[in-house]
């Protein structure tokens, strides 16, 4: 990984942090004070109702929402995988390991209905912030995680990050865990613990086991809903999980959160405490580094390329789509050349993307088509490649003969584009309006579908400006048709408070108005 620079701006009313790799932005992450994500958090919750056809359950944690609880999420049916903070540090073998030994043969079989039952109390772990229309989901796989373990009480079990690849190094952290840790308890070894001696990682373990000491001597006396533990503010969870080696520098512009992240690094991490600095710039910090300009443009739903192309970036409900163009680019060779070498640069961009725009779920990825397999493969590998430098889990899929790929990554929370903005007021977030034709050929239609024997021979209407243009101008002899057929006036009239869609119809001689 190349040296990064972490930029801390907490002097606003919200706080915001960006990590820069060889100078450029590489992740960025808000939280607003009246808008943290629940993540990490640990409830006493209460069952609400258990779905059987669904095999989840509804759990009442005290928010707005109940949170969902599927069968796979509860530790006396099996692991899920993802589940807490599974997959964000742990390798595959682990995870395989973990659900076998827990799973055994009749893992399908275990119904959520002869687990549970409504009213039941149970602890229950945020692993997924409410996102649009659905609640937070939750898991009973605790997981605490620390700077260099996570510490998982449920499950007994070590696991090994898979960003720590010196096998003689993975042998020696899981050696050393296993013999500092309780037979019943279970740790992922993080990235940050690599070369660390044993006493780092013994503080960082007795420090865990002690906070679920006192969450489970809360849980005894706590009536459900109620919240019993709140993960760190997104200040310090980014100094944790980003403050590695790699970064030369974390900046912080203001004086308090200094001393805050200061004494927090001087406990967990004191190795680091010289990479700390206070900024005092009159420039304000994003500012200076350019991270301001960059947040517009990870907005956007085009992202031009250096060579002249481009990626089309949609965010659905479900699932996002990326489309690579050529846009501008013509290569200097044949056509197939010119259109794996935009793929190849449109890989690049994607995982930056990803990272920058916290994209998860299902991911879809339209490269230009190539027709020769070998460019197809070199394309996926190069995908699969700038993928590991992403910190959340992903998966991806073979590349198809369409040139399209079906990827996941893990989501925890809302991505940057659902959280700094809104869906459009104007189109109810559609992404289009009825054009000014269209709204004319409709309100034609309506004076057709209400005139009849006894209605008054004129009709006003009242619509937007931009729509009485189209019917005194380009569609006006489609109105003098009607008028003519119908044996009616009518009368347009331009309304500029009026929504591009809205209209009225008034019929002279009486008090009736239709849309």
């Amino acid at each position: 990984m190349p040296d990064s620079i972490l930029l801390i701006n907490a002097e606003g009313p919200d706080h915001r942090v960006a990590l820069l790799e060889n100078g450029q932005l590489s992740e960025l992450y808000v939280e607003r004070p009246h808008e943290r994500g629940l993540t990490g958090n640990i409830y006493k919750g209460r069952v609400l109702r258990v779905l059987p056809g669904m095999q989840a359950a509804f759990v009442d944690i005290g928010i707005e929402k109940a949170a969902f609880l599927h069968v796979a999420d509860l530790s006396d049916a099996q692991p899920a995988r993802g589940a807490g903070f599974f997959g964000e540090e742990a390798d595959e073998a682990f995870e395989a390991e973990l659900a076998e030994e827990v799973l055994g043969e009749d893992a399908n079989e275990t119904r959520i209905e002869e687990l549970l039952k409504e009213g039941a109390e149970l602890l229950v772990q945020v692993s997924k912030d409410p996102m649009g229309t659905k609640g937070a989901r939750v898991t009973t796989f605790i997981s605490l995680p620390g700077r260099h373990v996570v510490f998982m009480p449920t499950v007994s079990h070590i696991g090994v990050s898979r960003r720590i690849v010196d096998e003689a190094e993975r042998k020696r952290l899981r050696d050393l865990v296993d013999e500092l840790r309780g037979k019943t308890e279970g740790f992922i070894i993080r990235t940050a613990a690599e070369g660390q001696p044993a006493p780092k990682l013994q503080m960082d373990m007795e420090f865990l086991s002690k906070l679920w000491a006192q969450i489970q001597e809360a849980t005894g006396k706590a009536r459900a809903p109620t919240l019993l533990h709140t993960d760190l503010d997104l200040i310090l969870r980014c100094v944790r999980d980003l403050v590695t080696s790699e970064v030369e520098t974390c900046l912080v512009d203001d004086r308090q959160e200094y001393e805050r992240v200061r004494q927090f690094i001087e406990r967990f991490m004191p190795r680091h405490l010289g990479h700390l600095k206070l900024y005092v710039l009159e420039e304000p910090l994003f500012d200076h580094f350019g991270v301001e300009a960059e947040i517009d443009r990870v907005l956007d739903r085009k992202v031009w390329l250096k060579s002249g192309g481009y990626l089309v970036i949609d965010q659905a409900e479900a699932l996002t789509a990326i489309d690579v163009n050529t846009g501008r680019y013509v290569g200097r060779r044949n056509l197939e050349d010119t259109i794996t070498r935009i793929n190849l640069e449109a890989v690049r961009e994607i995982a930056t993307q990803l990272r920058l725009r916290n994209l998860g779920g299902i991911i879809i990825i339209d490269f230009i088509d190539m027709e020769k397999d070998a460019n197809r493969q070199k394309v996926w590998r190069a995908l699969v490649d700038a993928l590991r430098a992403d910190r959340a889990r992903s998966n991806v899929g073979r590349i198809s003969e369409l040139c399209l790929v079906e990827m996941t990554r893990k989501r925890t929370r809302e991505s940057l584009g659902r959280t700094l903005t809104q869906p459009c007021t104007y189109c109810d977030g559609k992404g289009y309006l009825k054009s000014p034709p269209t709204l004319c050929y409709e309100i034609l239609r309506q004076i057709r579908r209400e005139h009849g024997p006894g209605r008054p021979r004129d009709v006003q209407v009242f619509c937007h400006p931009a729509v009485a243009e189209a019917m005194a101008q380009g569609e006006a002899e489609h109105v003098a048709s009607l008028e003519q057929r119908l044996g009616v006036s009518v009368h347009v009239h331009a309304e500029r408070s009026f929504h591009l869609e809205q209209y009225e119809l008034r019929q002279l001689g009486s008090s009736e108005t239709t849309r």
